[in-house]
């Protein structure tokens, strides 16, 4: 058994439903279970980095059944200021590592959950090497990219999100004799799309894993308009480039580039190419927000409550994850260098297909 008094728990990167969840099991096994106090760091490592630090300690009262059903975090978050290149007012960026970890021992940490990403997970577990932190990842992200587990906390939801917006577009297409395209997150993976387009009964999905080719798109809008149907529904990735090979972004006040605008694109030029009325929808952060589907908040946890075992039996440096529906523990090197892109010849892909889904590559 690990010595361990004081734990924390942080959120990092960009939030998703279902983290409260974690945050909810962590505290309840750790407190109940184990005796230890458990610290809830704000902001992700900028609530370790100033002073005075941003922390509440986490009791279990604090987490009756409102806590559970909520979305994002309650600790918030962060999705910039990397503490090893933290930018400046001055725009110079600075390491700032050693205040994360002067932070860490200033609360009096003996261990911490990091509820994060891949992203998140390489910056962590640097600062942990660094200190000497106990560290156990716990992996969070709607786009399903981290490779060692089967699904990561909100991914579910936002596919859910996803396909409920192809429920409400499609009886507004069919009533107006329009296509209607949806632009869904996922960073550089397409789970989101195609996963959601099979539930929602898509008649073209693209994702950036398999190349397309715009006359293809057309073709099945046409060939869906010859069996007398009057509308059709177009699912597109974030990701997904301009047939120039070109990314699809925006820049935002601070300056960052994000994907977006690639549903804008494929609209204009399949109501060029096809005469049919299109309308564009991007769901943006909808897909980030809202309540947790009972999936996730099981898989949570779940995943929770095996990140405090895992502490408890001195096994650091881990990832939790979810394989052939068990909770196990990886090191969480393969959880940051493992990455999961749509398996172009998996069953997934194979079941579009048989559906008649056109991809955009024939």
């Amino acid at each position: 058994m690990a010595s361990i008094q004081r734990l924390g728990i942080l959120t990092s990167g960009g939030d998703c439903a279902g983290l409260n969840a974690i945050i909810r099991a962590v505290t309840l096994h750790a407190t109940q279970n184990y005796g230890w106090q458990v610290i809830g760091v704000q902001k992700g490592t900028y609530g370790l980095m100033v002073r005075p630090t941003l922390y509440e300690t986490l009791e279990p009262s604090r987490f009756d059944g409102t806590t559970l059903r909520m979305g994002g975090t309650i600790l918030g978050t962060t999705n910039k200021g990397d503490p090893f290149a933290f930018p400046m007012p001055n725009g110079e960026r600075i390491d700032r590592s050693e205040e994360v970890i002067g932070g860490y021992r200033e609360l009096g940490l003996d261990a911490l959950i990091g509820i994060g990403g891949d992203g998140s997970f390489a910056i962590l577990r640097r600062l942990a090497q660094q200190g000497g932190w106990k560290l156990v990842g716990v992996p969070k992200t709607i786009d399903n990219d981290i490779g060692i587990t089967e699904n990561s906390i909100g991914y579910t939801s936002a596919v859910a999100a996803a396909t409920d917006a192809l429920d409400h577009l499609q009886p507004t297409a069919a009533s107006h004799d329009r296509v209607m395209v949806l632009e869904v997150m996922g960073r550089d993976a397409g789970h989101i799309a195609l996963n959601a387009g099979i539930a929602g009964g898509a008649d073209v999905i693209l994702i950036p894993e398999i190349p397309y080719k715009l006359e293809n798109v057309a073709r099945k809008i046409e060939s869906v308009k010859a069996t007398g149907r009057n509308f059709a529904l177009i699912v597109v990735a974030e990701a997904v480039r301009t047939d120039e090979g070109e990314a699809v972004t925006q820049t935002h006040g601070s300056g960052t580039a994000t994907y977006g605008g690639v549903g804008h694109w494929i609209g204009a030029r399949v109501a060029q190419m096809t005469g049919a009325e299109t309308r564009v929808t991007v769901l943006g952060h909808i897909q980030r927000g809202g309540q947790p589907v009972p999936y996730d908040r099981i898989l949570a946890s779940a995943l929770g409550v095996h990140a405090v075992d895992v502490l408890a039996a001195g096994r650091f440096d881990r990832m939790v994850a979810w394989q052939n529906r068990q909770v196990v523990d990886v090191p969480l090197e393969d959880g940051i260098k493992r990455y999961h892109s749509v398996d172009v010849e998996g069953p997934i892909v194979r079941t579009a297909r048989a559906l008649g889904i056109c991809l955009g590559d024939q």
